[in-house]
């Protein structure tokens, strides 16, 4: 499926593509390389890419391969900042090429402003999360009340057009991510929507991000023009 939306602040278009069907890691690879490209010579409106993935264990920049605890699953070299992270059935992943040359060049706003939308359409489903000093990511109270992710982000910028984006936990299993230390960090666990007891569907999901993706590129652009909360 696919759709339009419009920014008010420049009339120009961003093309949204949520995929009903997984798509391997590495063909996404390639399609944000060849957008970002695109994008970048003024050949391709920027883009939001909505889509599941085959299971896999994906390398950020900084992954330690002590964290890779168990290879059960293919392990690619994802190119974006981060370390260790999977992806997989009931994990719905964002792709963000947007062009930061039109919305301020500053990745730490970039990566806040993803952040707050997470945070804003996890709210929606009654779930609170939040951001946590020092450590990247949608953080949450879990079912034993410990404080887990929910949701992570992991970012790359060529020539300030982002490529990767956020991933959140709607209903993955969970045992999967036993073969990596998630991001680094061990001493959180992981958790998902349905763990907390909520049932959203992959398109309840998605239509919770569309109605609130105005705040989000209103934030990103508020940020261009001044430094971000």
């Amino acid at each position: 499926m696919a759709s339009v939306a419009q920014r008010n602040d420049t009339g120009e278009a961003v093309e949204w593509l949520r995929e009903s069907t997984r798509v391997p890691y590495t063909q996404a690879l390639e399609t944000m390389e060849t957008r970002n490209r695109a994008i970048s010579a003024g050949e391709a409106s920027e883009l939001i890419w909505l889509l599941e993935h085959p299971p896999v264990y994906t390398a950020g920049t900084s992954a330690d391969p002590a964290e890779l605890v168990d290879p059960r699953f293919e392990v690619i070299e994802a190119g974006r900042g981060g370390r260790y992270t999977y992806h997989g059935p009931g994990q719905r992943v964002g792709y963000l090429m947007l062009d930061l040359n039109k919305r301020g060049k500053d990745v730490r706003c970039f990566v806040h402003a993803i952040e707050g939308w997470v945070i804003a359409t996890l709210s929606d489903f009654g779930v609170e999360a939040w951001r946590a000093e020092g450590r990247v990511g949608i953080w949450t109270q879990d079912i034993d009340g410990r404080e887990a992710k929910i949701g992570a982000i992991g970012v790359r910028v060529r020539r300030w057009v982002t490529m990767h984006g956020f991933s959140v936990n709607l209903d993955p299993d969970l045992s999967h991510f036993d073969g990596i230390v998630p991001c680094g960090i061990e001493e959180f666990g992981v958790t998902s929507l349905a763990r907390l007891g909520k049932s959203v569907s992959t398109e309840q999901w998605d239509e919770a991000l569309v109605a609130r993706s105005d705040e989000f590129l209103d934030a990103l652009d508020a940020a261009g023009r001044k430094a971000c909360g």
